[in-house]
């Protein structure tokens, strides 16, 4: 009987068992570069529809600039990876498992795709019950959220900021599970100290930063249109 030789892979821990491994075809510069012009287009578009709505601040143009990018991210890259288990056996070079891999392969979380973001972070390759979890969630729940945010924003709907604050909870909720669950897994899934920085820590950072500062904005108008309704009460009794 033919003894089957296992495909080794750039992953740690270095005896993760990925049956039928298929290596990244494309360069990292690629599945980046890839990656920020897309974004840089989604964002332009949005940036350029956002001045055809009257009344609308530079920082509700930029807001909605970011939940449409962090929307279609969680959407697409995210529901990739939820919804395609065996990403890193594809052969055909298909940007979203060659991100996936790299990111399983060259390291990081958020999250340029698949094979390359399992580099920075190998619980992506190794289907972990935690990571597939929160990303499900996310990206079946948050992806559609964030881009209703687009449109609440644009049309200054009443639910505007609550919905805002629910997402960043959300974003920062499912971010500290996500690091946590790696600190008690023993935090050693990325291939090198690099893919551990620059995917793990840093692309992941601005979904802490920036959740945060909208939900500290959120909470402040929130809280003003709370106090605004109290006073009128008052007035009226």
């Amino acid at each position: 009987m033919e003894e089957v030789v296992p495909q080794s892979h750039p992953y740690v821990p270095r005896d993760l068992e990925l049956p039928g491994y298929v290596p990244v075809v494309l360069s990292q510069s690629t599945i980046v570069g890839v990656y920020l012009s897309s974004s840089l287009v989604v964002v332009s578009i949005i940036w350029i529809i956002s001045g055809r709505f009257q009344k609308i601040s530079k920082i509700d143009k930029l807001l909605m600039c970011w939940w449409a990018f962090t929307g279609l991210t969680h959407a697409i890259l995210e529901g990739y990876f939820v919804f395609s288990p065996e990403f890193y056996k594809d052969k055909t070079a298909f940007y979203l498992a060659e991100v996936c891999k790299s990111l399983v392969d060259d390291a990081c979380k958020q999250k340029l795709a698949g094979k390359e973001y399992s580099k920075g972070d190998s619980r992506y390759a190794a289907r972990d019950a935690g990571v597939v979890s929160v990303e499900g969630i996310t990206a079946v729940l948050a992806g559609p959220a964030c881009l209703l945010a687009v449109y609440a924003i644009a049309t200054k709907k009443s639910y505007n900021y609550i919905l805002q604050f629910a997402i960043s909870l959300g974003q920062l909720y499912g971010t500290a599970v996500y690091f946590v669950t790696s600190l008690l897994d023993g935090d050693n899934f990325a291939a090198s100290m690099f893919y551990y920085y620059a995917y793990y820590v840093l692309a992941n950072s601005f979904w802490v930063v920036i959740p945060s500062l909208i939900a500290i904005r959120c909470w402040k108008k929130i809280c003003a249109a709370c106090a605004v309704q109290g006073q009128k009460k008052n007035k009226l009794k």
